[in-house]
């Protein structure tokens, strides 16, 4: 499906709309999207910023109201490699619709790239991943309850094939790109829950049960809806806490927070070899 069929069944601004917006404010034409989630934020300062605006001045982008989502939209290099980087994103427990969780991703489909980076914090379920540790995502579960492509934002192309959500040759990237960045990197399956609130310690045994790695509460929607539009999808966690049940420890959004600012360091070095290995490529 194209981005322009997909953005035209949208209410108000479409993400066609935004898309040529911003590139009448800039040449640079980006391969690669990345979208920013918690801890990831240092990939920032290795960039070379040619435009940066803020989502509250793209029409038809949700506002952001969690911590750690700055919410800016920046055209840049990173190892040389022209990418589109989204720093932060709406989340469905904020209350917004589906169609609003996906708006950024429509966004980058109509920007014109061919790929997609959708990095989280995560909570480790699997007793491999530690705190610290990074997860490419290799395939996911969606216990949100909700579907981004159900009703109008779907209308004429409502049943996508999911088999292979997670590109397999991006994932050998970003295998070799953690290599690179000596970052300790597990591979896994991603389950998706609404929240806010963290899970019970019930039910990450069922989630275990189930296959499943590591929870979160976002991702999952950019990446059907990153497929609806025909982009490569890539999915990276960075384990900021052991999830319910897995330590002593009581879950908080300040651990998430803390943990992926440790984290920042790592997770900036692996995106830019990532974005290296994938300009190559």
């Amino acid at each position: 499906m194209s981005a322009e069929k997909a953005s035209s069944v949208l209410a108000g601004p479409t993400p066609m709309e935004a898309a040529s917006m911003i590139l009448k404010k800039s040449k640079l034409r980006p391969a690669l999207g990345v979208v920013l989630g918690s801890g990831f934020g240092a990939v920032l300062s290795r960039c070379t910023v040619v435009y940066e605006i803020s989502y509250s001045a793209i029409p038809g982008f949700p506002r952001l109201s969690v911590a750690g989502h700055e919410g800016k939209l920046c055209l840049c290099f990173l190892a040389k490699t022209p990418i589109v980087i989204l720093s932060g994103r709406a989340h469905y427990y904020e209350g917004h619709s589906m169609e609003a969780v996906t708006f950024a991703v429509r966004l980058l489909a109509a920007l014109g790239l061919k790929a997609v980076l959708l990095t989280n914090a995560a909570g480790g379920i699997s007793s491999k991943l530690k705190r610290g540790d990074f997860m490419a995502v290799t395939d996911h579960i969606n216990l949100m309850g909700a579907n981004p492509l159900r009703g109008a934002a779907a209308a004429d192309h409502r049943f996508v094939d999911l088999t292979d959500v997670y590109d397999a040759e991006l994932v050998g990237l970003l295998k070799k790109a953690a290599a690179k960045a000596k970052a300790r990197l597990g591979t896994g399956v991603y389950l998706a829950v609404s929240g806010p609130s963290y899970e019970t310690p019930a039910e990450i045994r069922a989630f275990a049960r189930l296959g499943a790695d590591a929870v979160g509460m976002s991702t999952v929607p950019e990446a059907i809806v990153a497929r609806q539009c025909g982009l490569r999808v890539a999915g990276l966690s960075c384990i900021t806490n052991l999830a319910a049940g897995r330590s002593k420890a009581k879950i908080s959004h300040r651990e998430v927070l803390e943990a992926g600012e440790s984290a920042r360091p790592a997770a900036g070095l692996l995106l830019e070899h990532f974005t290296e290995l994938y300009g190559r490529s």
